[in-house]
Protein backbone atom coordinates (compact mmCIF):
# COMPACT_ATOMS: atom_id res chain seq x y z
CA UNK A 1 0.00 0.00 0.00
CA UNK A 2 1.72 3.39 -0.89
CA UNK A 3 2.23 6.02 2.11
CA UNK A 4 -0.76 8.48 2.14
CA UNK A 5 -3.51 4.87 1.85
CA UNK A 6 -1.23 3.34 4.79
CA UNK A 7 -1.23 6.87 7.04
CA UNK A 8 -5.22 6.96 6.52
CA UNK A 9 -5.61 3.54 7.63
CA UNK A 10 -3.49 4.69 10.92
CA UNK A 11 -5.67 7.50 11.46
CA UNK A 12 -9.09 5.78 11.23
CA UNK A 13 -8.16 2.88 13.28
CA UNK A 14 -5.19 3.53 15.51
CA UNK A 15 -5.94 7.26 16.00
CA UNK A 16 -9.70 6.98 15.33
CA UNK A 17 -10.29 9.82 13.31
CA UNK A 18 -14.16 10.08 12.61
CA UNK A 19 -13.57 10.30 8.87
CA UNK A 20 -13.52 7.08 6.94
CA UNK A 21 -9.83 6.47 5.93
CA UNK A 22 -11.19 6.36 1.78
CA UNK A 23 -12.34 9.63 2.23
CA UNK A 24 -9.43 11.53 4.15
CA UNK A 25 -8.02 14.18 2.12
CA UNK A 26 -4.39 14.17 1.63
CA UNK A 27 -3.94 18.00 1.67
CA UNK A 28 -6.42 19.07 4.88
CA UNK A 29 -5.35 20.12 8.46
CA UNK A 30 -4.45 17.17 10.13
CA UNK A 31 -5.60 19.22 13.60
CA UNK A 32 -8.24 21.37 12.22
CA UNK A 33 -10.24 18.96 9.70
CA UNK A 34 -9.36 15.65 11.32
CA UNK A 35 -9.02 16.65 15.04
CA UNK A 36 -5.88 15.12 15.88
CA UNK A 37 -4.02 16.90 19.16
CA UNK A 38 -0.52 16.81 20.48
CA UNK A 39 -1.38 13.29 22.20
CA UNK A 40 -2.28 11.93 18.49
CA UNK A 41 0.68 13.70 16.68
CA UNK A 42 2.86 11.67 18.74
CA UNK A 43 1.39 8.41 18.21
CA UNK A 44 1.09 9.03 14.52
CA UNK A 45 5.03 9.85 14.90
CA UNK A 46 5.48 6.46 16.56
CA UNK A 47 3.04 5.00 14.07
CA UNK A 48 5.07 6.10 11.34
CA UNK A 49 8.53 5.01 12.38
CA UNK A 50 7.36 1.41 12.79
CA UNK A 51 5.57 0.91 9.99
CA UNK A 52 7.78 2.60 7.41
CA UNK A 53 10.80 1.83 9.77
CA UNK A 54 12.32 5.30 9.76
CA UNK A 55 13.02 7.46 12.71
CA UNK A 56 11.63 10.73 13.06
CA UNK A 57 13.91 13.11 14.50
CA UNK A 58 12.57 15.42 17.03
CA UNK A 59 14.08 18.38 14.41
CA UNK A 60 11.61 16.53 11.99
CA UNK A 61 8.70 16.76 14.44
CA UNK A 62 7.71 20.12 13.34
CA UNK A 63 4.19 21.32 12.71
CA UNK A 64 5.31 21.65 8.94
CA UNK A 65 6.00 17.90 8.28
CA UNK A 66 2.25 17.16 10.28
CA UNK A 67 0.17 19.45 8.88
CA UNK A 68 -1.30 17.21 5.97
CA UNK A 69 -0.79 13.52 4.81
CA UNK A 70 0.84 15.27 2.16
CA UNK A 71 3.14 16.83 4.07
CA UNK A 72 3.97 13.67 6.41
CA UNK A 73 4.25 11.59 2.90
CA UNK A 74 7.18 13.69 1.59
CA UNK A 75 8.78 13.89 5.00
CA UNK A 76 8.37 9.90 5.04
CA UNK A 77 9.68 9.34 1.35
CA UNK A 78 12.58 12.21 2.22
CA UNK A 79 13.90 9.76 4.94
CA UNK A 80 13.12 6.46 3.58
CA UNK A 81 15.92 7.60 0.98
CA UNK A 82 17.99 9.11 3.10
CA UNK A 83 18.25 6.13 4.97
CA UNK A 84 18.25 7.26 8.36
Amino acid sequence: MEIEGTIKKILATELFVETPAEEISDHESLRDIYGLDSLGFTELRVQCEDIFDVRIADEDFVPENFRTIAALTALIRRLQGSGT
